[in-house]
């Protein structure tokens, strides 16, 4: 969405501009090849009714189409190399960019995870109604919104959902840096800025008068398990606030490309240092950061250089996508806005990785939700192991010897466990 932006970084990566590292929110078929397993099945309404809550504005319609079942990896497999395309901000403004990622996934086999701004849910005349932590209320640093750009999001919201995309969160009003930015917040504060946040999907047709629109098709209480915080700031007490939630990951952090574990209980999903093409150090995964070491903050820079800043993105990704797909085969986790930066020059270089990547064998273009449910199925041991391996390290004996010979049984309930 096209706000201004405000960044702030609350941390430090060797050899890595502090300033780079921060993002910034602005604005039923057969299983897909190489999806984890058969789509999982769950209680169908009768007669495709569908079960509205609170005003309408959501509504159970059954289990998610295109969620695929988990699969525990077996003695000796190589694992899957899962990517995540994420998008914080999520909004559908005149670029037009929510719809067109949504063909570009659909059209290459993937999946993908929405960070949904909450105030983009909320319009203007209500602005009141949101109450930031340390800011006076109906504050936001990335405005909020009118009938057509609420009405239109939801649209796409609802249809990304239908497809097996993930909506999670990027919260609310966006606030960075020490003067009330969420690095400041505590955690009552921060379980605060969650219930806002679902309380405005949850109630956009009262918020908007739009009776007769469409209801999002799913429980919001039971489908946001994840987030983004604004300039990946305030991880700390957030994670806190989440766990006590119920939330099962977070995507707020700065990390090498190895193999996840758990942080205060929620597995730790975060944006990757890449390859940066010409340069001696690495680069977060995510558009913005790129943008910010190529033309500073000016968000359109020399248009003589639009391509070659694009085409360095794309090359970056593709580097940090081999060195683990021929290597430990860690999840890769990419960040973006829907934003027209240099003449939309990382939109073309994210779309270009998506085709050259989601297509190929053993690998999963899937959302944070399916990959946490894959993670929670695993064998401990065998996740211990893969933790090990360091960046774009493959076993020395080859996978064929690396996983335990006698995975232990996964755990009564969680994904992936045999039935009863």
């Amino acid at each position: 969405m096209a706000t201004t932006q405000r960044i702030a970084v609350g941390i430090a990566v060797a050899t890595v501009c502090a300033s780079s590292l921060a993002g910034c929110a602005s604005g039923p078929e057969a299983p897909r090849r190489g999806a984890p397993g058969a789509p999982r099945k769950g209680p169908q309404l009768p007669g495709g009714i569908v079960r509205l809550i609170g005003d309408g504005s959501t509504a159970y319609t059954g289990a998610q189409p295109h969620l695929p079942r988990p699969e525990r990896l077996k003695a000796g497999e190589k694992p899957p190399q899962f990517v995540v395309f994420s998008w914080d901000g999520a909004g559908e403004d005149s670029q037009k960019l929510f719809s067109r990622f949504r063909e570009v996934a659909k059209a290459n086999n993937a999946t993908m995870t929405y960070f949904l701004s909450g105030v983009y849910l909320l319009p203007r005349g209500k602005r009141d109604l949101y109450r930031p932590p340390q800011h006076a209320p109906g504050s936001s640093e990335i405005g909020f919104n009118d009938a057509r750009g609420i009405a239109d999001t939801v649209g796409q919201a609802r249809l990304a959902w239908l497809e097996g995309n993930e909506i999670g969160t990027h919260f609310n009003g966006h606030f960075c840096g020490p003067d009330g930015g969420v690095g400041t917040w505590s955690v009552d504060e921060w379980k605060s800025e969650i219930a806002q946040a679902k309380q405005f999907v949850k109630t956009w047709k009262s918020n908007t008068g739009m009776k007769n629109t469409a209801s999002l098709p799913f429980d919001y209480e039971k489908e946001l398990i994840g987030g983004r915080t604004p300039c990946l700031e305030g991880r700390k007490n957030f994670v806190k606030a989440a766990s006590q939630l119920g939330f099962r990951y977070d995507s707020s952090g700065v990390n090498n490309q190895v193999w996840p574990r758990k942080r205060d209980g929620l597995w730790d999903l975060s944006m990757q240092l890449v390859p940066f093409p010409g340069h001696p150090f690495e680069q977060l995964a995510m558009d913005y950061n790129f943008m910010v070491n190529q033309s500073g903050t000016q968000t359109q820079g020399d248009p003589a250089k639009f391509d070659y800043w694009g085409n360095q993105m794309r090359d970056g990704l593709l580097k940090g996508f081999y060195r683990a797909y021929d290597g430990n085969r860690a999840p890769m986790v990419i960040g973006n806005h829907f934003e027209s930066w240099n003449g939309g020059t990382y939109m073309r270089a994210v779309e270009d990785v998506v085709k050259e990547v989601c297509n190929k064998p053993d690998v999963r273009c899937v959302s944070f939700h399916q990959l946490a449910d894959w993670l929670d199925a695993q064998d401990p041991r065998a996740l211990a192991g893969l933790r090990t391996l360091k960046v774009g390290e493959a076993p020395a004996r080859g996978w064929a010897s690396f996983l335990p010979s006698r995975p232990a049984p996964a755990p009564k309930g969680v994904p992936g466990a045999p039935e009863p």
